[in-house]
């Protein structure tokens, strides 16, 4: 007989059976991005989870990921407690932007921040900031629960710096 060429869509629209080539893409796109919003909000559940097992103090805790991007929401006890909820979230695999909208019932001065780099040590960020670098334990207080040891930072981590007491 030979070889016979045809038109692949023409039977799904002639006959009204299967999904055209455009159809099959768009589904699966939509099922793509279904998938993405489903990761991502179990990802801000799994902050949530964390942020209160932290025993961190915010009320109406919100947080919405797009991307890269958290978004977070609601109202912390005090600006420490904010900015850990900030580091908890950005400190996060795959969040390279946090758009902090959260609001503190206590005010306080804000803390600086810092973002290690190969060859820190808290000592040494101490010494940068304090001028001493027997100041380290004020730098690992400050970001309690997150560090538990103060020999164990990472390049790309981020930490809270808050002013000294005068």
């Amino acid at each position: 007989m030979g070889l016979f060429s045809f038109i692949k869509d023409a039977g799904a629209k002639i006959f009204g059976i299967g999904k055209t080539s455009a159809e099959e893409a768009a589904e699966a796109a939509a099922d793509a991005a279904e998938a993405k919003r489903k990761r991502e909000e179990a990802a801000a559940g799994r902050l949530e989870e964390t942020i209160s097992d932290l025993q961190l103090q915010v009320e109406n805790l919100d947080i919405h990921i797009s991307g890269d991007l958290a978004t977070v929401k609601g109202m912390a006890y005090d600006q420490a407690t904010k900015e850990k909820v900030v580091l908890v979230v950005g400190n996060s695999n795959g969040i390279a932007t946090v758009d902090d909208q959260m609001t503190v019932e206590h005010k306080e001065p804000e803390a600086q921040f810092h973002t290690v780099v190969s060859g820190d040590t808290l000592g040494k960020i101490a010494k940068n900031y304090y001028g001493n670098a027997m100041k380290y334990p004020v730098i690992f207080e400050a970001n309690k629960p997150m560090l538990k040891d103060p020999d164990l930072i990472y390049p790309g981590q981020v930490l809270r710096i808050p002013a000294l007491d005068k």
